[in-house]
C-alpha cells in the first residue's frame, strides 16, 4: 500500500509518535522555527527518520494540527446552529485565535496556508475560512454585524490577535477581540 494511511511497522510507528510528541514540545518552547535536527535528537532518531515521516516542516506541523483542526472545525459547525449569530461569530473568532496561537509563528504559517495550495495546511485553512464566511454571512443576515464589515476584517482581526497572543499575552489578545468585535457587531445584538 503506498498511500499515507498505510500501516507502519511497530518501530516506525513508535518513531512517528515520538517525533510528534517531541515536535509538539519543541514548538511550544521555541515556536515553529525550532530546529528539526533538535526535534529528531530529542526523539532519539536521525534527521533522515524525521524527513522520512515528515518531508517538510509544514508536513510535521500539519500532522500535529490534524486533531486540533478537526476540533476547531467541529466547533465551527456547531456554532453555525447557534441561535445568536453575534455570539456564534465571536466564539468562532476566539476559537480560531486560540488554535492559531498554539505555537509561536503558527498564525503566520496558517495565514500563508490559505493561499498556498501545495501547503499541507491549505485544506484545513480553506475549511476554516469557509466556516468563518458562513458565520459572517449569518451574522450579517441577522443584522448582528455592521454591513460595512467584511470577512477580510474578521480574518485580519484573528491573525492580529493570534500574533498578539504569541508576542504579548492572551489577555491582551482577548481585549483586542472584545473591543474590535464590540465595534463590528451592531448595538441591537
Amino acid at each position: 500500500m503506498t498511500d499515507s494511511r498505510r500501516r507502519l511497522r511497530a518501530d516506525a510507528q513508535r518513531n512517528h509518535d515520538r517525533l510528534l510528541v517531541e515536535a509538539d514540545a519543541a514548538f511550544r518552547e521555541q515556536g515553529t522555527n525550532a530546529s528539526l535536527e533538535g526535534i529528531a535528537r530529542r526523539a532519539g532518531v536521525a534527521i533522515g527518520t524525521l524527513y522520512a515521516h515528515f518531508p517538510t516542516r509544514r508536513a510535521l506541523i500539519g500532522a500535529l494540527l490534524r486533531q486540533r483542526n478537526d476540533t476547531v472545525l467541529d466547533r465551527g459547525e456547531e456554532l453555525l446552529a447557534h441561535p445568536s449569530a453575534a455570539v456564534a461569530l465571536t466564539e468562532w473568532v476566539h476559537s480560531v485565535i486560540e488554535h492559531a496561537a498554539a505555537y509561536q509563528g503558527l498564525a503566520a504559517m496558517l495565514a500563508e496556508g490559505v493561499d498556498d495550495q501545495a501547503s499541507e495546511l491549505h485544506q484545513s485553512c480553506v475549511q476554516m475560512t469557509d466556516i468563518g464566511d458562513r458565520l459572517i454571512a449569518k451574522a450579517r443576515e441577522a443584522g448582528a454585524l455592521r454591513q460595512d464589515a467584511t470577512g477580510t476584517d474578521i480574518f485580519a482581526l484573528m491573525n492580529a490577535a493570534a500574533w498578539i497572543s504569541e508576542q504579548m499575552s492572551q489577555e491582551q489578545a482577548d481585549r483586542l477581540v472584545d473591543l474590535t468585535m464590540g465595534g463590528l457587531l451592531t448595538a441591537t445584538t
